[in-house]
């Protein structure tokens, strides 16, 4: 799934994950501001060491080791529900690092020192619960729905005449679903760029096909009522799909599974398919951010012609 990056690809990548956009100096004098004194010295190294290639990382052997163990066998509960190990979002985990190398490389493990020491961490490279839980603090701020939800806030679906219709052939074996116009240009510019970037797609015609779009809030309130499971990670009672701005993609499933699946099996299958993968990479060129509990879940956060999404923009620039 991984493979050993160069040295300048690596440099490219770190500078995007760690300065966010941000001026160079900006994040390493942020992250200095949160470390004592005593550690300035080590932090301002760890950041600015050339990048390793995946397996030539000096002094991280120990890290990776760790890592291979860890991504296995940690437990930790990132959503409310007990997991063993963190290999489901090792993906998520690599773009947010800025690395293509494998996670149980020490190249691996010096990119995740880096992204570790830029943030006030332990700056060693290992992938432990206080790292991730930090990252998944990250991944969830990328989701302006989570900070409307915080404020109370439960937003209004969009009017009827903002909503299209997917085709037959845009739907999980021909599924109705309907989503924002704007998000349905997003989506199909999209899945253009996949099919064309990635022509393996076509093995699996489903593949990035959507099972869930605009769900009304009276839909939603009878299905809660219904199956009485709702308020939980997965099922929420205000879900974002009201708001016609997310979709539930096709990302494949595991044998014996359901494409919309949460069980541990089945989202480690996904998240190591090519589709999902793809989207990590590219999505956020459309507009799509993922709920990382949820392979197959993609929300749609781009300035667009609702109500909607000028309120949300707001909200994640609080």
């Amino acid at each position: 799934m991984f493979r050993t990056c160069s040295i300048g690809a690596a440099v490219i990548l770190l500078a995007l994950s760690i300065g966010g956009g941000s001026p160079p100096g900006t994040t390493r004098a942020a992250a200095a501001a949160s470390i004592p004194d005593d550690r300035n010295d080590l932090i301002g190294d760890l950041l600015e060491a050339p990048v390793p290639s995946c397996e030539a990382a000096s002094g991280y052997e120990q890290s990776a080791r760790r890592n291979a163990d860890s991504i296995r066998t940690m437990s930790w509960s990132p959503f409310g529900r007990a997991e063993k190990g963190w290999a489901i979002y090792s993906a998520h985990v690599a773009r947010a690092i800025g690395t293509t190398c494998a996670p149980d490389s020490p190249g691996f493990a010096a990119a995740l020192a880096r992204w570790q020491a830029s943030r006030g961490l332990s700056g060693e490279g290992r992938s432990d619960v206080a790292t991730l839980m930090s990252m998944k603090g990250e991944w969830q701020a990328a989701r302006p729905y989570v900070a409307l939800r915080a404020s109370g806030v439960c937003p209004a679906p969009p009017v009827p005449t903002g909503l299209t219709r997917l085709s037959a052939e845009e739907g999980y074996m021909g599924k109705s679903v309907e989503v924002r116009s704007d998000v349905a240009r997003a989506y199909r510019r999209m899945v253009a760029a996949a099919k064309a970037e990635l022509p393996d797609l076509a093995e699996d015609p489903q593949l990035l096909r959507v099972f869930s779009g605009y769900r009304s809030p009276a839909y939603d309130d009878a299905r809660c009522a219904r199956d009485g499971n709702c308020g939980g990670i997965v099922r929420a009672k205000c879900s974002v799909h009201r708001t016609g701005q997310a979709l539930d993609l096709v990302v494949g499933a595991a044998p014996g599974f359901s494409v919309d699946s949460s069980a541990d099996a089945n989202r480690l299958h996904q998240s190591e398919g090519r589709a999902y993968r793809w989207l990590l990479a590219n999505a956020e060129r459309f507009g799509f951010v993922n709920y990382s509990f949820e392979p197959w879940h993609w929300e749609w956060i781009g300035e667009g012609s609702g109500p909607d999404s000028p309120h949300l923009q707001r909200v994640a620039t609080r």
